[in-house]
């Protein structure tokens, strides 16, 4: 019973942490003449959707770990209906 109530807390940890209702957050850390890779899915073998410059604002939805790396689903926040998945190490609050 212990392990289950651990594993239930950190889950909710996760998905708080992550805005699992969708939450601001801005492009970050891409570097001035680089562009983050909106992918298809929420790893490096999915297709590049488009390339998000520092500063694209954007609505983050739910987390998943692939591969040690922490993705997001997000959706640009101009254009909702474009969305995908970005490494989390690239965005930040607005």
């Amino acid at each position: 019973m212990r392990r289950s109530a651990t594993a239930t807390i950190l889950t909710l940890l996760l998905m708080a942490g992550c805005g699992g209702l969708g939450s601001s957050a801005v492009v970050d850390g891409a570097g001035p003449d680089e562009l983050l890779k909106l992918r298809a899915g929420p790893g490096l073998g999915f297709r590049v959707v488009l390339g998000l410059p520092d500063g694209t604002r954007l609505i983050r939805r739910d987390c998943v770990t692939e591969i040690g790396q922490l993705w997001c689903r997000v959706s640009l926040a101009q254009s909702p209906g474009i969305t995908g998945y970005v490494a989390e190490d690239y965005l930040a609050l607005p």
